[in-house]
């Protein structure tokens, strides 16, 4: 297997530090609003990575955290006139629904900021006893960038070409460029106590701290928005390297979701929500299937007709999978065609995987239309367990309450119009059955008139 590593900028043959084993870091949510589509698509894409380790035989451990205190928590806490766990709690609840809905597997753990204060207290010990960060006085920590043996290796910028640091009062700082591992209280803000006094932790110094508790000073992956290169990422290593921690082996970085060619940002203003897709009707196996057809690293251009485009393409291969169930009298097993593993062995290239599938169904109505079933069950397995390891298995029960509507009422139109068509043939009426034939045909659905009943399927 070939995972590109964003730190090496180059493809590289996957091992895991411990052999059978995999550790995954990904960077969640900062819980100050409902999830987007851009949000999701990370969750998306890394789900897909740890099925296909899990598929090839790794035993994966996933940690997913969630940033349940920041300062646009605290802002919205403030507009919305709540408490700011409040805010949190009600924000994280969304994002779990979103990723529920999509069958994003939930993590091995999901660790709160706010339960690892003593780790990161412990984190920021070591680093000011190394000499690698200071306190001034003021309730404040820092890391004393300058002092680094190495510093921005994923974006490849330069230090003194950087903006100083916008997460405190510059006063303190001995360089503009140190960042905050540490903020002093303010007054009304939440605080926790600390050797240098009472505040609350920076944004970079909680993902160090929360990956070396659960996947120890070395793992396999970091992943995350291709947004948090710099500086979260950067910042993460500096700290951690700092602290004499391996910290992660390979970074993987998944592109954005686009509208009109900008990123997806609540600031201007084309943030689409996960709740407001899914009560349009669309199902959270299409959304799913659509967020996580290209390519990890590449840009996603949202728009509902290329959404409802992608969704024909997997109601096509739904009803492929329906006639073979229908056929064979039995739900195909899980498998996978090689040429579907080569595609996700070469970085995830699920375009590649996809074109896999479409053959494989184009085959299999082949074989449906000849009467061969055992070659039907094995082309409807290949499918399944292909789709399975995207997440979009239409058996799988996570599709089980919602997954089912639209092909039911799709179901319910075209046995309508088939009644109609039987009925005309019946009193030799052929003109006006060949008609609905061909405006059924005309809507992109194929009939056949089988000795076992008339079928339909999506061209």
């Amino acid at each position: 297997m070939k995972l590109f590593n964003t730190a090496t900028h180059a493809l590289e043959n996957f091992e895991s530090i411990v052999p059978g084993k995999v550790g995954i870091y990904v960077c969640g949510a900062t819980v100050q609003a409902p999830p987007h589509i851009g949000h999701i698509r990370s969750g998306v894409n890394f789900d897909i990575l740890r099925r296909w380790l899990t598929a090839t035989g790794y035993d994966v451990t996933m940690i997913r955290n969630v940033t349940d205190i920041d300062d646009k928590i605290l802002h919205k806490a403030a507009h919305e006139e709540i408490p700011w766990w409040a805010v949190a709690m009600k924000y994280e609840r969304a994002f779990s629904m979103a990723y529920a809905a999509l069958n994003v597997l939930p993590p091995t753990y999901e660790p709160r900021a706010t339960g690892h204060i003593t780790q990161m207290i412990e984190l920021m010990e070591k680093l000011i006893a190394n000499g690698s960060a200071y306190a001034p006085g003021n309730g404040d920590v820092y890391l004393e960038v300058r002092k680094l043996k190495r510093y921005l290796t994923l974006s490849n910028q330069k230090l003194d070409d950087l903006q100083p640091a916008e997460d405190a009062d510059l006063t303190h700082k001995r360089d503009p460029r140190d960042f905050a591992l540490w903020k002093a209280a303010k007054a009304g803000d939440p605080s926790w106590p600390t050797p240098w006094g009472a505040g609350r932790p920076g944004w970079h110094l909680e993902c160090s701290a929360m990956a070396h508790t659960y996947l120890g000073e070395s793992f396999d992956i970091h992943g995350g928005g291709l947004d948090l290169i710099f500086p979260h990422h950067e910042n993460e290593i500096a700290q951690s390297e700092a602290a004499g921690y391996g910290f992660a082996k390979r970074w993987m970085h998944n592109a954005w979701v686009t509208t009109s060619g900008e990123k997806m940002s609540k600031s201007l203003g084309n943030s689409l929500q996960i709740h407001e897709i899914l009560n349009k009707g669309v199902r959270g196996i299409e959304l799913r299937w659509y967020l996580g057809s290209a390519h990890y690293r590449s840009m996603l251009e949202f728009s509902f007709e290329a959404l409802e485009e992608s969704s024909v393409n997997l109601r096509r291969i739904e009803a492929f999978l329906k006639r073979a169930a229908e056929v064979t009298g039995s739900q195909p097993e899980l498998k996978y065609s090689q040429a579907f593993a080569d595609a996700m062995n070469d970085d995830l290239a699920v375009p590649t995987a996809l074109a896999s599938i479409s053959e494989a169904v184009r085959l299999g109505n082949t074989a449906i239309t000849a009467g061969d079933n055992a070659a039907v069950s094995g082309y409807a397995a290949e499918v399944r367990g292909a789709l399975a390891i995207l997440g979009c298995d239409p058996f799988d029960e996570a599709f089980a309450a919602s997954g089912s509507a639209g092909t039911e009422a799709l179901d319910g139109l075209i046995q309508l119009a088939l009644d109609q068509r039987n009925a005309a043939r019946a009193r030799k009426d052929f003109a006006a059955a060949d008609a609905i034939r061909d405006q059924i045909l005309h809507l992109g659905i194929l009939i056949e008139d089988t000795p076992q009943g008339t079928r339909w399927s999506i061209q």
